[in-house]
Formats: C-alpha cells, sequence, structure tokens
C-alpha cells in the first residue's frame, strides 16, 4: 500500500469535511476496491460525526461483504534507548551547547509501503492534563490597584524560590541596621544602571521599599549583573557601607532551577511532536510541508506519535504588523481558521491536540492569553483538540510540558549579551527564563502585561519539557535536565522578516520521546 494512497484518502476525506482515526484509513486503503470503498464510507458516515472511525469503517466492509485484513502483529513498545538509531544529522542551527544534547535526526519523510496491521494504540492509556489557564478567570480591570497585585503576587511567588538561600529582611529593616551589618534581602529589580567608575548598582524592591544594591565590576558574580531584567526577582547577599545607604554584594542568587532537578517520564514508550507558527493565511504559508508532516503522521515510522502539541500562532492574522495585508493569501481572519481547520483534518483522528494561541491569533495581545472564544473554538471542532491558554502546562502521561508562545523571548535577546540569549540559539534565551522562573520577567517594553490578581506568567513548578515558538527559529537542549525546545515555523520568509533580518527555519516537527525526553528533529521541506 503506496503512501500516495493513504495521503489521497486523507485529502478526500478532509475535502469532505472529516479526519480520520489511522487504522480507519489502512483499512480503506488495503480494501479491494479503495476508490468504492472510500465512496461509500463518505456516503454512509453517521449524520453530524466529524471523524471516521475503525469502527465506521469496518461496518461499511462488512455490509459489503469486503474481506478485512488481518493484523500480522503488533508494534512493540520497546524504550527508545533499545531501538536502532537512526543517522543523524543536526541541522544548522540546531544549538547543540546544552548539558545533556537531545538525540536528534533529521530526515524528509520517503515513501513508504505501509502496513495493513492493527495499531497498538489504546487512548485509555492517554492522561492529560492542564494548568495554569487563564481563560475564564480574567479578573483584571486596568486599574492601577490590579497592577501592584500581580507584582505583589509575583514577589510572594518567586521570593519563595530564594527563601533557602538568604535570611531576608525587608528593605525597611535594612535602612534601620547600623553600617558595617551583614544583611540579606530578596526583592523585584527596580532599577538597574553602571557607575562612573564601571560598577553595577542594583536597586531590589520589596514589599515595604526600595534599597540599592552595589555590585563591584571586580567582583566574580558581576557578569551575572549582565543578565539581570527590570521586574525578575532575585536574592543577594552582602555588607553594608559606613553609614548603611548601600549594601556591598558578595553573592547574587536566582530563583532557577535545581541542578538536581530530575524530570518525569512517561511509563510507556509514546511519543509528542511539538511544533508552531503554523501562519495559515500568509502567502508564504508551506502548504505542501504541512502536508508531508501530515501524511508521515500516518505512516508507520510515526506510529508512536499520539500526540500533537501546537505552541500558538495557528493563522496568519490581520494587521499585527505593517503592511500586513499585502502578504496575506486570506484575508478574512474567520477564513483564515476555516482554513487551518481544513488543514488540521489531515492529522490522524486519533491524535491528542493541544493548543494554545500566539500574538497572531484573534485573542487578547496582553499575557497571559485566553483560550480562543467559542467561535473559533467551533471552526477547529472537528478534532476535539484541547485549546488551553498561554502559557499552560501540559501534563501528558505524568511528563509536564510548560508550553509558552514566547513573544517575551524577543525582550530577553534585545537586553542580554549575545552569548546569553540570540535568535540564532533561541534555546539559550528559554534558558533564562528557566532561570528566572518566569516566563515574561520584564515588563514595560516589547511585553503587554494583562493586570491579573495572580502572575499567572511564573514558572511554580519545574517542567520537564519547554516547548516555545514566536521567533520562527530551530533550537533545542538541555538546562538542569529540563528539555527546552522552540520548534520553528511553517511560514518561508515573508517581506516583512526580511526587512528586520529574520531568516525562519521552515518545516520542522521536534518528536519527543516521553518514555526518555530523547529529541528527534524531522524536516518536512
Amino acid at each position: 500500500m503506496p503512501l500516495e494512497t493513504t495521503t489521497r484518502i486523507v485529502r478526500e476525506l478532509a475535502r469532505h469535511g472529516y479526519n480520520a482515526e489511522r487504522e480507519a484509513v489502512t483499512l480503506i486503503a488495503s480494501a479491494d476496491d479503495t476508490a468504492g470503498t472510500l465512496d461509500r464510507v463518505v456516503e454512509h458516515a453517521p449524520d453530524g460525526a466529524l471523524r471516521i472511525t475503525t469502527a465506521h469503517v469496518r461496518t461499511v466492509l462488512d455490509a459489503e461483504t469486503a474481506p478485512i485484513p488481518d493484523p500480522p502483529g503488533v508494534v512493540s513498545d520497546a524504550p527508545a534507548e533499545d531501538a536502532a538509531e537512526p543517522p543523524v544529522s543536526h541541522p544548522s542551527v540546531s544549538g547543540g551547547e546544552s548539558d545533556t544534547p537531545p538525540g536528534s535526526s533529521s530526515s524528509t519523510p520517503v515513501e513508504t509501503k505501509g502496513s495493513t496491521r492493527q495499531r497498538d494504540r489504546d487512548p485509555s492509556q492517554r492522561v492529560v492534563s492542564i494548568d495554569g489557564d487563564i481563560t475564564g478567570q480574567s479578573t483584571g480591570t486596568g486599574d492601577y490597584d490590579d497592577f501592584v497585585a500581580i507584582f505583589r503576587d509575583r514577589y510572594e511567588t518567586l521570593s519563595k524560590q530564594l527563601r533557602g538561600r538568604v535570611n531576608h529582611r525587608p528593605a525597611t529593616a535594612i535602612q534601620d541596621m547600623p553600617g558595617r551589618s551583614d544583611a540579606e534581602m530578596i526583592g523585584l529589580v527596580n532599577d538597574i544602571r553602571s557607575t562612573a567608575s564601571g560598577h553595577w548598582l542594583v536597586e531590589l524592591e520589596d514589599t515595604t521599599g526600595v534599597f540599592p544594591c552595589l555590585v563591584m565590576k571586580d567582583k566574580d558574580i558581576a557578569a551575572s549583573v549582565e543578565e539581570l531584567l527590570k521586574d525578575e526577582c532575585i536574592a543577594v547577599s552582602g555588607t553594608l557601607a559606613d553609614d548603611a545607604g548601600i549594601l556591598f554584594v558578595d553573592d547574587l542568587y536566582f530563583p532557577d532551577v535545581p541542578r538536581t532537578y530530575r524530570p518525569s517520564t512517561a511509563d510507556r514508550h509514546v511519543q509528542a511532536a511539538l511544533i508552531s507558527d503554523v501562519h495559515v493565511g500568509s502567502q508564504e504559508f508551506v502548504a505542501d510541508a504541512w502536508s508531508a508532516f501530515a501524511d508521515w503522521l500516518h505512516t508507520e515510522e510515526a506510529d508512536h506519535v499520539e500526540y500533537l502539541l501546537i505552541a500558538g500562532d495557528m493563522v496568519e492574522g490581520v494587521g499585527v504588523y505593517p503592511n500586513q495585508d499585502e502578504e496575506l493569501s486570506i484575508i478574512d481572519i474567520y477564513e483564515q481558521y476555516e482554513q487551518f481547520a481544513e488543514h488540521l483534518k489531515e492529522v490522524p483522528g486519533d491524535m491528542e491536540i493541544v493548543m494554545i494561541p500566539g500574538n497572531h491569533d484573534a485573542v487578547r495581545l496582553a499575557e497571559p492569553q485566553p483560550a480562543f472564544d467559542e467561535n473559533l473554538r467551533e471552526i477547529m471542532s472537528a478534532h476535539d483538540a484541547r485549546i488551553t491558554g498561554n502559557p499552560s502546562t501540559v501534563t501528558i502521561e505524568g511528563v509536564s510540558v510548560l508550553m509558552y508562545h514566547g513573544v517575551s523571548l524577543d525582550e530577553v535577546i534585545a537586553e542580554l549579551p549575545e552569548e546569553k540569549a540570540s535568535y540564532d540559539n533561541p534555546h539559550t534565551a528559554m534558558y533564562q527564563l528557566l532561570k528566572k522562573r518566569h516566563v515574561a520577567p520584564q515588563f514595560g517594553g516589547r511585553m503587554r502585561l494583562a493586570p491579573e490578581k495572580q502572575d499567572y506568567l511564573t514558572i511554580d513548578t519545574v517542567p520537564d519539557v519547554f516547548h516555545t515558538g514566536h521567533v520562527h527559529k530551530l533550537g533545542y537542549g538541555k538546562y538542569h535536565n529540563v528539555l527546552a525546545v522552540n520548534s520553528g515555523c511553517w511560514q518561508s520568509q515573508t517581506a516583512f522578516q526580511k526587512s528586520v533580518n529574520i531568516d525562519p527555519d521552515v518545516g520542522f516537527a521536534p518528536i519527543v520521546d516521553l518514555d526518555t525526553l530523547n529529541l528527534t528533529l524531522r524536516k518536512f521541506t
């Protein structure tokens, strides 16, 4: 059974408004009269059905007394480390400097003969939960008190990560201490500036007030000051000046991920595909690459890929950047989502899909972003995807995946030295967010922050996987055993991207083994 046959079946079903389970497609393709069986399956689809199931196809075949091929066996769920290693080929922007580089391969899907076997897929084994979703929880009105509340919550949440390392004293208490006293403080960075002598003056603010801290340029910790962003939470320890008006800093601490962190893994061999930035509606959307990806998901090679996580920007949107209308293939936002839904139907109907919005999607720009409204959910309902807010933590069979679209990466890359964060290696900017335990630490620049009673952007619990998009660059690595993946995009370079010197990495699908957290790269362009 050539791949072209299954591809044609999937596309024909999508044309009629259906997606399908993988085994359902295999059964149709294995019938003696493939075209006739496909027509009968569509003709006898249950009223209101959006997905063609294996049971429905078997009913049609039984009614026509057509033989159903027996499955030749079950594919082994052996752990990935016991399987044959694929050829390793790192893409040019793979960003290899990780604590423990994940295994990676890059291969273009090839034509396969497929199989008439039944797939060893038991939906009852799938366990998915979602935490940190702002959807339906937004209470902010934009008042000054709301902004005070969100930063107070940020301080209280992140200071808990630091209290084991310093004996914190409030700013007002330090002001009353005698000169030359040892002092330790936890606070949000209120200001950072260099002195005439090249030292660093960092103002820290807690719930009682502000206190100035001086980091001498000859201190080892001076390099850490270059990583600071305003509004992030840190701790310092040192000695007060003779007049007690300033704290000379000896040590500086970030909330950070413990170096001893050990991630959770799934109890069986199962995989998740991580993608983002599809941008349907753009003239530069790579439809052929998407179809190649969707076709590959129907093959034996993708048997264990049971989850698809999409980290925002399903569509190109309207009015997102200057003169965007000149680069649109679909100018109506609802039609863009309708077309995205059609492309999503090419994906196997038995996959679990989780989606969060991005800055091009039709939701509010301020973060945290709630999930799509009911109208858009209805448009994208064919696959029964789980739709949640940005950011959200999605736990899949015990593996927690922090999904964040990634607008703050622009801020981090703009503010920090290139060796600390860059577009060519976006995972290094992700490391900074993990280190700060906040997905959007700096307010007032490129970031739009929604004033809520609670800061939904803190990383309260360390994730096992951190998945972002937005910057259209591929990058991956491990930071203190947390797998960080920026998954590239499905849109070739636009005129706007060319004007701002963005050369996108297009058509990649990072595949994560949830039982080992090893990573494989698949390229479809």
